[in-house]
Protein backbone atom coordinates (compact mmCIF):
# COMPACT_ATOMS: atom_id res chain seq x y z
CA UNK A 1 0.00 0.00 0.00
CA UNK A 2 2.80 2.43 0.92
CA UNK A 3 4.55 1.62 -2.34
CA UNK A 4 1.42 2.51 -4.35
CA UNK A 5 1.09 5.85 -2.52
CA UNK A 6 4.70 6.72 -3.28
CA UNK A 7 4.19 5.95 -6.96
CA UNK A 8 1.00 8.02 -7.09
CA UNK A 9 2.65 10.90 -5.21
CA UNK A 10 5.61 10.79 -7.60
CA UNK A 11 3.32 10.74 -10.62
CA UNK A 12 1.31 13.66 -9.25
CA UNK A 13 4.49 15.67 -8.61
CA UNK A 14 5.75 14.92 -12.13
CA UNK A 15 2.42 16.02 -13.63
CA UNK A 16 2.46 19.20 -11.54
CA UNK A 17 5.98 20.11 -12.63
CA UNK A 18 5.24 19.32 -16.28
CA UNK A 19 2.01 21.32 -16.14
CA UNK A 20 3.85 24.26 -14.60
CA UNK A 21 6.37 24.16 -17.42
CA UNK A 22 3.58 24.29 -19.99
CA UNK A 23 1.94 27.17 -18.13
CA UNK A 24 5.24 29.03 -18.03
CA UNK A 25 5.81 28.49 -21.75
CA UNK A 26 2.33 29.78 -22.59
CA UNK A 27 2.71 32.78 -20.29
CA UNK A 28 6.00 33.74 -21.89
CA UNK A 29 4.78 33.12 -25.43
CA UNK A 30 2.69 36.28 -25.76
CA UNK A 31 0.62 36.84 -28.86
CA UNK A 32 1.66 36.04 -32.41
CA UNK A 33 2.22 39.70 -33.34
CA UNK A 34 4.71 40.45 -30.59
CA UNK A 35 8.38 39.79 -31.05
CA UNK A 36 10.13 38.63 -27.88
CA UNK A 37 13.31 40.43 -28.97
CA UNK A 38 11.63 43.83 -29.42
CA UNK A 39 13.30 46.37 -27.21
CA UNK A 40 13.21 50.15 -27.14
CA UNK A 41 16.20 52.31 -28.03
CA UNK A 42 17.84 53.73 -24.90
CA UNK A 43 20.54 56.10 -23.70
CA UNK A 44 22.57 58.18 -26.12
CA UNK A 45 21.33 56.04 -29.03
CA UNK A 46 17.77 57.14 -28.24
CA UNK A 47 18.80 60.80 -28.44
CA UNK A 48 20.63 60.31 -31.75
CA UNK A 49 17.84 58.22 -33.30
CA UNK A 50 15.16 60.68 -32.16
CA UNK A 51 17.09 63.66 -33.54
CA UNK A 52 17.59 61.92 -36.90
CA UNK A 53 13.92 60.88 -37.19
CA UNK A 54 12.57 64.31 -36.23
CA UNK A 55 14.97 66.02 -38.65
CA UNK A 56 13.67 63.69 -41.37
CA UNK A 57 9.98 64.35 -40.66
CA UNK A 58 10.46 68.04 -39.90
CA UNK A 59 7.85 67.96 -37.13
CA UNK A 60 6.19 65.82 -34.50
CA UNK A 61 7.26 63.92 -31.42
CA UNK A 62 8.79 60.50 -30.89
CA UNK A 63 6.08 58.11 -29.74
CA UNK A 64 7.90 54.78 -29.96
CA UNK A 65 11.25 53.21 -30.74
CA UNK A 66 12.66 49.78 -31.46
CA UNK A 67 16.11 48.25 -31.87
CA UNK A 68 16.44 45.46 -34.41
CA UNK A 69 13.30 46.19 -36.37
CA UNK A 70 12.59 43.82 -39.26
CA UNK A 71 13.20 46.60 -41.82
CA UNK A 72 16.23 48.32 -40.27
CA UNK A 73 18.58 48.53 -37.32
CA UNK A 74 16.50 51.20 -35.56
CA UNK A 75 12.88 52.21 -35.98
CA UNK A 76 11.52 55.47 -34.60
CA UNK A 77 7.79 56.09 -34.62
CA UNK A 78 6.99 59.79 -34.95
CA UNK A 79 3.53 61.19 -34.28
CA UNK A 80 3.13 64.19 -36.55
CA UNK A 81 1.37 67.41 -35.59
CA UNK A 82 -1.80 66.28 -37.42
CA UNK A 83 -1.91 63.05 -35.36
CA UNK A 84 -0.73 60.72 -38.13
CA UNK A 85 2.26 58.49 -37.51
CA UNK A 86 5.38 57.73 -39.53
CA UNK A 87 7.88 54.94 -38.87
CA UNK A 88 11.37 56.19 -39.70
CA UNK A 89 13.93 53.47 -40.42
CA UNK A 90 17.57 54.12 -39.48
CA UNK A 91 20.78 52.18 -40.01
CA UNK A 92 23.46 51.57 -37.35
CA UNK A 93 24.92 55.05 -38.02
CA UNK A 94 21.54 56.77 -37.56
CA UNK A 95 21.14 57.48 -41.27
CA UNK A 96 17.59 57.37 -42.61
CA UNK A 97 17.10 54.34 -44.86
CA UNK A 98 13.33 54.61 -45.27
CA UNK A 99 10.02 55.66 -43.81
CA UNK A 100 6.45 54.46 -43.91
CA UNK A 101 3.21 56.00 -42.75
CA UNK A 102 1.58 53.78 -40.15
CA UNK A 103 -1.34 52.00 -41.77
CA UNK A 104 0.23 52.02 -45.24
CA UNK A 105 0.67 48.70 -47.03
CA UNK A 106 3.70 47.69 -49.09
CA UNK A 107 2.49 49.79 -52.03
CA UNK A 108 2.41 52.95 -49.91
CA UNK A 109 -1.40 53.19 -49.96
CA UNK A 110 -3.47 53.55 -46.85
CA UNK A 111 -5.19 50.37 -45.60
Amino acid sequence: MKHTRKILAGAALTALVAGGGVTLAVAQGGDEDSNETDRPISGADLDRASDAALAHTGEGRVSGTEVGDEESYYEVEVTLDDGSQVDVQLDERFKVVGDEADGADDEGRED
